[in-house]
């Protein structure tokens, strides 16, 4: 017999997961507002990559790995659980799977939370997406009293750096809402410290806060999202969750194949909208030795060097040689 892959065995530690949670419609703690609409409502969850070469045109990774995603984990839950939170530290559960992609301990903490909180209705998952483009789905089913939606899909490679929806409420007042669909940023875990994709692992000492990446933060020239030309990044994927039908009674989930209950086709879209990337280049180097006949002026010249080349229509390179007039010290 042969060893079990790891995403069969995470597929089926997520199925026990799933039937320990599935069922669960325990009273949120505190005093929240309750959802009026029917006890359960049945959804579909497409996740959409659209990390491509023309939106992120910097560092866009080409192999070892190439630009792809992990599989997404997510929850049902009530108001009193939190996955992750922008401006607050993420747990060691969140750490792992921005990290490394484990997904154990994240899982661990989702079932601790339904077990002795009863603040998680339930856990879904979709397969990987084996590149930048591509899509993915499952299932899940929501309660009255758990009708928030939280998940995390990892942005490989990257330092600690992922996308996802926190909180995301499907019940409006006394009904569920027939088709959610949103945007997704990247996000920093602020457990690494790395700048680009391909960074080696460097701990944040302190841990920071979970913060949104934009085309302008972290402001830092080597930074992969940094566009300072963009005042937005372009949205590098989307979610969309549609209303599948009402239930009146919980239903155990069906055997999942692997890590979801969905595929990984590659989706059909429009064109993915075009970054311009402007040329990157050094410093100046130091000026070079003055050189020339006596008697007469000199010259001495300075290089640089191009860090990015230019893409999609950007600024092009500017002058990597420049000269200046001087005096020779040692003429000949």
């Amino acid at each position: 017999m042969g060893t079990p892959s790891p995403a069969a065995a995470w597929g089926g530690a997520l199925w026990a997961l799933l039937a320990t949670l599935g069922c669960s419609a325990g009273q949120p703690l505190g005093g929240e507002s309750m959802c009026t609409a029917q006890p359960l409502a049945k959804y579909s969850i497409t996740f959409t990559g659209k990390w491509t070469q023309a939106s992120f045109p910097k560092q866009y990774p080409m192999f070892r790995p190439p630009a792809q995603w992990s599989p997404l984990l997510g929850a049902v839950h009530s108001p009193d659980y939190s996955l992750w939170r922008k401006g607050q530290y993420a747990s060691n559960g969140l750490r792992e799977f921005a990290e490394r992609g484990e997904a154990w301990a994240l899982m661990r903490e989702m079932e601790a939370a339904g077990e002795k909180l009863q603040s998680v209705h339930g856990v879904f998952s979709a397969p990987a997406v084996p590149s930048g483009t591509g899509q993915t789905s499952a299932q899940l089913e929501a309660h009255s009293r758990h009708s928030l939606v939280s998940f995390v899909v990892r942005i490989v490679p990257s330092p600690d750096w992922f996308v996802g929806v926190e909180s995301m409420d499907l019940c409006d007042g006394g009904r569920w809402r027939e088709q959610v669909a949103v945007d997704l940023h990247p996000y920093d875990a602020g457990t690494d410290s790395g700048f680009t994709f391909s960074s080696p692992k460097f701990a944040t000492v302190p841990q920071d806060t979970v913060t949104e990446i934009t085309a302008s933060s972290p402001s830092h020239p080597v930074n992969s999202f940094y566009y300072p030309r963009l005042k937005s990044l372009p949205p590098i994927a989307t979610v969309t969750l549609t209303l599948a039908r009402l239930l009146h009674s919980p239903r155990a989930f069906p055997p999942a194949p692997g890590l979801g209950g969905g595929g990984n086709e590659v989706a059909d879209s429009l064109p993915a909208p075009e970054t311009p990337l402007d040329c990157e280049v050094s410093l100046w180097s130091s000026w070079g030795l003055c050189a020339g006949p006596c008697g007469r002026p000199g010259a001495k010249s300075r290089t640089r060097y191009v860090h990015s080349r230019p893409a999609n229509h950007g600024a092009p390179c500017p002058a990597l040689e420049e000269e200046a007039p001087c005096v020779p010290d040692n003429c000949v």
